[in-house]
């Protein structure tokens, strides 16, 4: 039987053929028939999920916890030596120094990624801002935003800190970084659907053992995670569920 195998949408466009590679080194390592999913968008991966057929996701910080704890997936494994953190920035060009100078009013982009916008509304409390206080300003990508903050069409922008820092030279030359999270706690993780867990089980030994040769290492790389994988308990997975409900408190 194959597994279905989701990503979240939410790499960056050089990373696409990186998953491509990761898929393919896992079936020859596993000996397993894996079919790889990489929707375009939050609501194509709703569409895969709604339809039932997903046996095992990279998922969002925010994603995973709704997964584990409302629909029963199993976690298994996390990027090794790497959280989710994430950036606002504004342009270099603007008065902005520190995110304490944002006022109410103010215009945010932001994609659909809801662990980065739950961070960011955290993050912003120092400036005294609220989700009310702010103009929203959604976006399609990364780049998007990051297009709107050089055409001055809006005050910040928040971003995964991993996209940020993948974006173009030139472009991340005309933003300034007004904060930076170190929550160290929160990651991507990778669940079975319990329908699939003694399969995708079987998969572990390939997956933790990517990193430690020349091959793995740079696939690795090329999908953003040169730390490669570790095992994740369940107990692992309960505590960043329990820091994400704290996040929404």
């Amino acid at each position: 039987m194959s597994l279905n195998f989701l990503v979240a949408p939410d790499f960056s466009p050089q990373q696409f053929s990186g998953w491509h590679l990761l898929n393919t080194l896992l079936q020859r390592r596993s000996g397993q028939r894996i079919h790889l999913l990489l929707p375009a968008d939050a609501a194509e991966q709703a569409r895969y999920m709604d339809e039932g057929r997903i046996d095992l996701i990279y998922a969002s910080p925010f994603d995973a916890a709704t997964l584990v704890r409302e629909a029963g997936y199993v976690p298994l494994a996390r990027p090794a030596h790497r959280a989710d953190e994430m950036v606002i920035a504004a342009s270099a060009q603007s008065s902005l120094e520190r995110v304490e100078d944002l006022r109410p009013g103010c215009a945010i982009a932001l994609t659909e990624q809801r662990d980065v916008r739950l961070i960011g509304l955290r993050l912003i409390e120092p400036a005294d801002l609220g989700e009310r206080d702010v103009h929203w300003q959604r976006v399609d990508s990364v780049q998007a935003a990051a297009r709107l903050l050089l055409q001055g069409r809006v005050d910040a922008a928040f971003f995964s800190a991993d996209a940020f820092h993948a974006l173009a030279r030139p472009t991340r030359a005309g933003l300034r970084v007004l904060v930076e999270s170190a929550l160290r706690d929160i990651a991507h993780m990778l669940l079975a659907h319990p329908r699939a867990e003694e399969q995708a089980r079987a998969l572990m030994p390939a997956l933790l053992g990517l990193g430690k040769d020349l091959a793995s290492r740079d696939v690795l790389d090329a999908v953003g995670l040169p730390g490669g994988f570790e095992a994740v308990s369940r107990e692992d997975a309960e505590f960043m569920v329990d820091l994400m409900d704290t996040l929404l408190e």
